[in-house]
């Protein structure tokens, strides 16, 4: 069932966008230092207020988090702003807790770490009423507030940084993806697909996106829907981030009998033939092999990072460190992960087995 109703002109069109009820979910955890940021920029939407409702789920923050949010309610109580909590602290069990108490026809996760453009969700929900897509979503401006953070963030916006990603370039073009971050969902998708899957820690939104075009579901990217994310400062977080990708994209392709797109294996295979190449060059004592693999990435990671930087040049010397960081982490991550799920191969999961 789609909520794209038929219009006789633009402006009963309009109308129809701005009478849809919009549920945005902020599953939030220690976000102190953004969450003042984040929760303003949903605030300012030129979406009509009365026609949205904010669910944020928190996960027992530590930090300053909850008091902000209160404050924030305080200050806005002409608003439909709600507070809840997630005791379990990760974000597919916030993101359950939000649909158990949404009202929306029209469901959008956004993190506590990014914000979007005031046009965010009307854009959304035009692109919706227009393309009959089960969810749409746009490009992700990635910004780093400290000279490793902003190598971190072209790293995380190049192609080789990140592979054929749509939504973390800026040359992507309008067009259906087969994932994409803080989509804006129908209601009914849920009903048809089930909620995110809890297991997940990472992953959750590439599994249930998955889950989603597996089903025949589409998944619109809109460029000109921007939101701005605000990346890992240091290249320990970024690794020990995309190791969890890695492990749990495993989990993702076991559940789902099926690989959402190739360039998930690619790290996975780089480093078990970076480690192949390193064994067989200590048994030989011939360092060929070695060679044959680490000189090609090396020449290949200081092109690209010549390339990603040439505008900013105090960045470049970190530029190399950042790739390697996201290739290596990923990969071992996912290595690790087959490993570590190698009893749980099987048929792929019901809707049944996931909202157990």
């Amino acid at each position: 069932m789609y909520l794209k109703l038929p219009c006789r002109s633009e402006k009963t069109q309009k109308e129809a966008e701005r009478s849809t009820f919009v549920t945005i979910i902020m599953p939030v955890r220690n976000e102190a230092d953004y969450i003042g940021r984040s929760m303003g920029s949903v605030l300012t939407q030129n979406y009509p207020s009365v026609q949205m409702e904010i669910l944020v789920v928190d996960g027992i923050s530590d930090d300053e988090t909850q008091s902000i949010i209160n404050q924030i309610i305080d200050n806005n109580k002409q608003l439909s702003i709600k507070f809840l909590e997630n005791p379990a602290q990760t974000v597919p069990h916030a993101l359950n807790i939000g649909l158990r108490h949404a009202r929306g026809q029209i469901i959008i996760r956004i993190d506590g770490h990014c914000e979007i453009t005031s046009d965010y969700v009307s854009k959304c929900v035009k692109a919706m009423q227009s393309t009959g897509a089960d969810c749409a979503g746009g490009t992700i401006i990635t910004i780093g507030e400290t000279v490793t953070a902003q190598a971190i963030a072209l790293a995380q916006s190049s192609f080789f940084g990140v592979g054929g990603v749509s939504f973390r370039t800026d040359q992507a073009k309008p067009g259906y993806v087969d994932t994409l971050a803080f989509g804006a969902y129908r209601r009914d998708v849920f009903e048809r697909i089930g909620h995110f899957d809890e297991e997940l820690v990472r992953n959750q939104d590439d599994e249930f996106n998955f889950r989603l075009t597996q089903a025949g579901g589409k998944i619109w990217l809109d460029p000109s829907i921007r939101s701005v994310y605000y990346n890992r400062a240091s290249l320990r977080k970024l690794g020990s981030q995309y190791f969890q990708y890695g492990f749990y994209k495993v989990r993702v392709i076991q559940k789902r009998h099926g690989i959402p797109s190739w360039r998930h294996l690619v790290p996975g295979a780089f480093v078990l033939a970076f480690a192949a190449a390193i064994l067989i060059s200590l048994i030989t004592t011939d360092l060929f092999w070695f060679s044959a693999i680490a000189g090609p990435y090396c020449l290949t990671n200081l092109i690209a990072s010549l390339w990603a930087g040439r505008n900013k040049i105090r960045l470049m010397p970190l530029l190399p460190l950042a790739f390697a960081t996201l290739h290596f982490s990923y990969g071992f991550g996912f290595l690790w992960g087959l490993w570590h799920f190698r009893k749980k191969y099987r048929k792929a999961e019901t809707l049944k087995d996931i909202e157990k």
